[in-house]
């Protein structure tokens, strides 16, 4: 299973750096809309409108967030997050976040904390060139997870469909694309080309839809930074900080 995974990854890390022993302190706590996206030109982000927050450990000199739609306060060492029973979605955006700052701190990852302001704008704009080298001579691509700028990047390029959990996106015609419910995941699937996927799927338990599929799959954002690199996965993130 994916989670024991990386939970083994996790600890045989903190263990080769000698960090699980230290009593190190880590604090994940639910960041504001501003103090995750700042202010962008735009306001139809999931952050903005309070749907989700962004979970963020800090360790030592570095930080990890992850997306969650449970969200609070947690306090422990590192063995101890690394011993969590990842039951939850809230356990799991602790864990992850966690794993991020620290995998960030070793020099392992990069772009773990969310970009801001015209970034977001910027980052729809790289993953066209992106998309543009290296998928350039498909057809089809589905988004899973609603997030508005990639939506009208992928619009621009290819035949759309999407896929959102949020009802109030669902139904509702975004970019020319009708945002489709999750029921709808496994027909997207078998239609697409190409997955541009949120990295939120590794906090809420449904990533393991998208591993070993025939066609190309690429996960987006700075929640998946640090499961990416243990899986192994295409990632996407280009004004992650």
């Amino acid at each position: 299973m994916i989670y024991k995974r990386m939970q083994d990854y996790f600890s045989r890390l903190i263990g080769e750096e000698g960090l699980a022993g230290e009593g190190v302190l880590v604090r994940a706590r639910p960041l504001t809309a501003e103090e995750a996206i700042g202010t962008p030109r735009d306001g139809d982000y999931p952050l903005l409108k309070g749907k989700e927050r962004l979970m963020e450990a800090q360790f030592r000199t570095a930080r990890g967030q992850a997306y969650a739609d449970l969200f609070g306060n947690y306090e422990g060492t590192l063995g101890e997050i690394a011993a969590l029973e990842l039951a939850d979605n809230f356990r799991r955006a602790v864990f992850i976040s966690t794993l991020n700052a620290v995998m960030r701190y070793c020099n392992l990852i990069e772009g773990t904390v969310h970009c801001r302001d015209r970034e977001p704008e910027e980052c729809a704009r790289a993953l066209e060139e992106y998309l543009g080298g290296e998928f350039g001579g498909l057809e089809r691509a589905a988004l899973v997870g609603h997030q508005p700028r990639l939506l009208e990047a992928l619009a621009g390029r290819y035949r759309v469909r999407a896929v959102d959990l949020d009802p109030e996106n669902i139904g509702r015609t975004r970019s020319g694309v009708v945002i489709e419910p999750p029921e709808d995941v496994g027909e997207l699937i078998e239609w697409a080309d190409l997955l541009l996927v949120t990295g939120t799927t590794v906090v809420n338990g449904t990533i393991e839809l998208f591993l070993g599929l025939e066609q190309p799959v690429v996960f987006y954002g700075v929640t998946i930074a640090g499961p990416a690199q243990i899986l192994n996965l295409h990632r996407f993130c280009a004004r992650g900080h």
